[in-house]
């Protein structure tokens, strides 16, 4: 069975050794609204997991659009689908150029310029967490990993990110159970990556 509203809110529950995943949705706009209502605090710095898919290309000669935006802060994510919508609300606008609000994400830069080219969208205050990672562990090698290595090495747990789900279409209108969790639990792991090597760097006093 398909799943689609434009935009969409996840939560999830910590065990010890799993996540468990809640869905909701609401009517689109006001579902981004509330969501970005729920997280926004003008009076501190918040760290926002962000991500995003579009539907995979097999030529060169063909780039397509973003198709999904994923927030995530603490245990609850939004994710927008960007094709779907007639216009984006000005509260996500405003939302992605918050200076107090700091943005990380694995290879976060060339999503940040995807978003700008493709939806005009100016992401202002962005982190790449394989930078932050090698810097923090003192592992140089991290700098070219991708999301699964640095859930390990940051966060201890191992994750499936299986193949079928990353190169499927993305673009659809009805997105799969499955999709859903995928791009939610990216960007999931990015906050709860980011928070944690921001916390040791403020321990640290670095």
């Amino acid at each position: 069975m398909g799943l689609h509203k434009a935009a969409m809110w996840a939560g999830f529950e910590k065990g010890e050794d799993e996540l468990g995943f809640l869905l909701g949705n609401h009517e689109e706009n006001n579902s981004c609204s509330n969501w970005i209502l729920q997280h926004w605090n003008d009076h501190k710095q918040l760290v926002v997991g962000l991500d995003v898919e579009w539907r995979p290309s097999f030529s060169r000669r063909v780039e397509y659009k973003v198709a999904i935006l994923q927030l995530c802060v603490e245990h609850t994510c939004l994710e927008f689908q960007l094709l779907y919508v007639d216009h984006i609300p000005n509260s996500l606008i405003d939302f992605l150029k918050n200076p107090n609000l700091r943005f990380v994400g694995v290879g976060i830069e060339g999503d940040v310029e995807r978003l700008l080219e493709d939806h005009e969208l100016n992401v202002l205050n962005n982190l790449d967490l394989r930078s932050l990672a090698a810097k923090r562990l003192s592992m140089p090698e991290l700098r070219s990993s991708g999301l699964k290595e640095l859930t390990r090495e940051v966060l201890g747990k191992e994750i499936r990110k299986p193949k079928k789900v990353t190169m499927s279409r993305w673009d659809v209108e009805w997105l799969t159970y499955d999709q859903v969790q995928y791009a939610c639990l990216d960007a999931f792991l990015s906050f709860e990556i980011g928070k944690s090597l921001l916390q040791k760097r403020r321990r640290t006093g670095e």
